[in-house]
């Protein structure tokens, strides 16, 4: 058997999309956003490239002409855009004189979306993979390297290596087992009376100012939805004081090359768009999606309560209606409990090359992960649904 090769590449585009693609669809816990289609669309769009910060280094491992496995990788010389927070890790460094950038991720950016980020044929060539990316980070002298939002598989390759592991809080929704729920009115009929009641409250807020919604899906949604979802998504960034993440270009290329991984909310009133939703949706290879990823909205007017119809009620009757087992809530929102979704762990990998840095971040992780499970114990005693008999 040949022996493997580790190769870096400058940008998505070097490796063939076919083979990556094949490469993802076999394993147990992929994401649209692991799309070739996706991450080419952030590089060619110019939303994660060196000038944003994000320098690609995506890396291959080969044995003879096999593709074994694959995964993206970046240099980066900040911590926007990863949703894993470390400037409390970068101070520490330069408060001693060191620098922690450059430093490198395995993640997608601005997508804190758990799922597969090692793609592998096997848990060998994983292993070796995850060595093989230590090694890269040795030779450039990087300061670190950080593998976020992994899946089970990839954690554990991690931490067989010896990478430290940090437990982050998402939120998400789960379709009620075995058959799912039969309508909206039977999902509030399984929340405690004031959940129930807040959630009616606040949907009747919406439809009493006028605004209805309508849905479009994949190659439904037009241009002039597209350039008018763009246009709430911009508004909404700058108006906390950002530049959005995204460019219109890379919305373009995702309604070229991913149609199908779309869903989109418009709300109207009189007949004029008011506000948008863009939610994601898992690529199963049927029709149904499995899973749905709340993703991005923005509004061009304020009435309350649109945001949470926007991106919890109405995406929420979608999944239900179509046999949607999960809707992913995105990073943190303790408040979306209270429109159910639920508390669930995420899990980050992390190696440090200074001895005396990766000692300090190992026992702060320590008292941080013990937070995080008192922290979570608590959440679960605040469930919204009713106490089981």
């Amino acid at each position: 058997m040949a022996d493997p090769v580790l190769r870096l590449h400058g940008a998505p585009s070097d490796i063939d999309a076919a083979a990556w693609n094949e490469l993802l669809a076999a394993q147990p816990a992929p994401s649209p956003f692991m799309r070739h289609e996706y991450l080419d669309a952030l590089h060619r769009s110019g939303s994660a490239t060196p000038e944003s910060g994000w320098t690609a280094q995506f890396a291959t491992l080969w044995r003879g002409k096999k593709l074994v496995a694959a995964c993206p990788l970046y240099v980066k010389d900040h911590s926007y855009g990863e949703y894993v927070f470390d400037w409390a890790w970068a101070n520490a460094y330069e408060q001693h004189g060191l620098a922690y950038y450059p430093k490198a991720v395995v993640a997608v950016p601005f997508t804190p979306v758990p799922g597969a980020r090692l793609l592998a044929r096997d848990a060998a060539s994983r292993a070796l993979l995850v060595q093989g990316l230590i090694q890269f980070c040795k030779q450039a002298e990087l300061s670190s390297l950080h593998l976020l939002f992994g899946s089970d598989e990839d954690i554990a390759a991690c931490s067989e290596a010896g990478l430290m592991l940090r437990n982050t809080v998402q939120f998400h929704w789960t379709n009620e087992a075995p058959t799912g729920y039969t309508d909206f009115e039977s999902f509030l009929a399984s929340l405690s009376h004031d959940k129930r009641k807040k959630i009616r409250q606040e949907r009747r807020k919406v439809a009493e100012a006028g605004v209805v919604f309508r849905s479009a899906r994949g190659r439904e949604i037009t241009p002039a939805d597209w350039d008018f979802f763009y246009r709430c998504y911009a508004r909404t960034y700058r108006e906390h004081g950002n530049a959005p993440y995204l460019t219109r270009d890379f919305f373009q290329r995702m309604a070229d090359t991913l149609p199908e991984a779309w869903l989109l909310f418009v709300a109207e009133r009189e007949g004029q768009p008011i506000a948008s939703s863009l939610i994601a949706l898992s690529l199963d290879g049927t029709e149904a999606p499995t899973a749905a990823y709340g993703r991005y909205w923005g509004a061009l007017e304020r009435v309350d309560c649109l945001h949470f119809e926007a991106c919890y009620y109405q995406p929420l009757a979608w999944c239900i209606a179509h046999g949607v087992q999960r809707f992913e809530g995105g990073a943190q929102g303790e408040h979306k409990m209270a429109r159910a979704l639920m508390p669930v762990k995420t899990t980050s990998a992390h190696w440090l090359a200074h001895p005396a840095f990766a000692d300090a971040v190992e026992r702060f992780l320590a008292r941080e992960g013990a937070g995080i499970e008192n922290y979570m114990e608590h959440l679960d005693e605040r469930s919204p649904f009713k106490a089981k008999v």
